[in-house]
């Protein structure tokens, strides 16, 4: 018995690309001010996670 020719499945569409978060512009990392002392003076910044995607970078909708 002869079998039957298949014909191939199309391929699956490409996921939609995720949409970037806005605070962090989709780093996951933002700037986060560092105060020192009774009178609370800003002395600079340093790295922090962005609390709005929880670091992942990917908006949350």
């Amino acid at each position: 018995m002869a079998t039957k020719k298949r014909t191939p499945r199309p391929a699956p569409a490409p996921e939609p690309e995720p949409s970037k978060c806005g605070p962090c512009n989709g780093t996951g990392v933002v700037a986060r001010t560092v105060h020192v002392g009774r009178k609370r003076r800003t002395v600079g910044q340093q790295a922090g996670i962005c609390l709005a995607c929880f670091g992942t970078g990917e908006a949350t909708d």
